[in-house]
This record gives C-alpha cells, sequence and structure tokens, in this order.
C-alpha cells in the first residue's frame, strides 16, 4: 500500500512506540519512528508516546536530538504526546524528578503520575470537544493530569465522574496536542486522525 500523507515521526527512544506508528499509519499518515537528529529532520510532525518522561528525556539528550527537537516544536512542528509526551510538552512539571527535562512549548502545568501509581490505572469514557461522536474510551495508565491551563491553551477534555471528575486531561494550543491517556491502545482512531489532520492544516 502506498501512503501520500504526511510523514509523522514517533520518537522511539522508549515508550508504546509500534501503538502509535499503526495508528497513525491506519489514520492516513506515513509513520516513522525516529532516533537521530536527521530522522527528525525528515518528518513533517511528531508524536511523542507514552512511556516514562524522564527516561525519554535522558534518552534524548544522550541521542543528540532533545535540543533539535526543541527548536522544531518552537519554530512549528506539529507534535503530539500522549501520557509521558503531555509532561514532555508541558511548561511546567509538579511531582517531577530534580533532572527532569521537557520539550515544552504548552503552557501548562501537569502533575505527574496524579491519578497514582501502576495498580491505580483505569479505563474511562471522555468526551473531547473537537471530535464527534462517542466519547472517547480512554486508558490511564500512571498518567498525569493538567493542574493549571494558560489562556492560549484550549480544552479538549476532562474526566467527568470519580475522584478526579473535573481534572483536564486533552490540550491544544496551536501546533501542540496532548492527552493523559493512551489512545493508541484502544483502536478508536479519531485522536490520530484528528492529528493528521492537524498536520495537513485542515483543523483551525
Amino acid at each position: 500500500m502506498i501512503v501520500s500523507g504526511p510523514a509523522v515521526g514517533v520518537l522511539a527512544l522508549q515508550g508504546d512506540v509500534r501503538e502509535h506508528l499503526r495508528a497513525l499509519e491506519a489514520a492516513g499518515a506515513l509513520a516513522v519512528p525516529v532516533r537521530r537528529p536527521e530522522e527528525l529532520a525528515r518528518v513533517d510532525a511528531l508524536v511523542l508516546p507514552g512511556g516514562e518522561s524522564t527516561t525519554i528525556a535522558k534518552l534524548a539528550r544522550t541521542f543528540d536530538v532533545l535540543e533539535p527537537l526543541r527548536q522544531r516544536v518552537k519554530a512549528g512542528m506539529p507534535t503530539y504526546g500522549s501520557c509521558a509526551g503531555m509532561i514532555l510538552l508541558a511548561d511546567r512539571v509538579l511531582d517531577a524528578a530534580a533532572d527532569q527535562e521537557t520539550v515544552g512549548g504548552i503552557d501548562v502545568t501537569v502533575r505527574r503520575n496524579a491519578f497514582g501509581r501502576q495498580v491505580d490505572s483505569f479505563e474511562a469514557d471522555v468526551r473531547l470537544t473537537a471530535l464527534d461522536g462517542a466519547p472517547v474510551h480512554a486508558v490511564f495508565i500512571r498518567a498525569p493530569w493538567v493542574e493549571e491551563a494558560g489562556p492560549a491553551v484550549e480544552v479538549l477534555g476532562r474526566v467527568e465522574s470519580g475522584p478526579a471528575a473535573g481534572r483536564i486531561v486533552a490540550v491544544r494550543q496551536g501546533h501542540l496536542l496532548a492527552t493523559s491517556f493512551h489512545p493508541e491502545l484502544t483502536g478508536d482512531l479519531r485522536v490520530h486522525a484528528y492529528f493528521v489532520e492537524m498536520v495537513r492544516g485542515k483543523q483551525a
């Protein structure tokens, strides 16, 4: 099959890389793993996957891709971060390790492991304002949430019930998109399709 969509990379240093690659391909993108600066330079957009945010940032520095990534994001490259990727795109992080680095770009304060430990992982339906149809079935695994969002940040989704009701779990700021949850694990392609449309410039 020949894919004519935009080239969307997935930062392939740690985390659920293959799942994002599959979801992006199914959403019409040319999905490629990115580990090196020269690979980053060849893509139109990037996904920062779930995993462990401190480890991903350390590996990005080891592979000399952290600074080029910061520059591409600052220059307007569409970037989507899920779970750990949300932490990496945040300008401010609470409960972070002392040596935590981020890419930054979204004017939010996120709290790491906000919903609890691995054993506290859960699934819930989240209605996203940017998507038509039924709520997204969201998988939260040691997930962050957005504690505070700046005025330029569009809140796309919140937890609707339970002890964390009202917590922000999906945001967009211009060319940057982030979710606390893992849409690549559910088979629902709408978040990836929305991001691919962002890359194509068809979303306002």
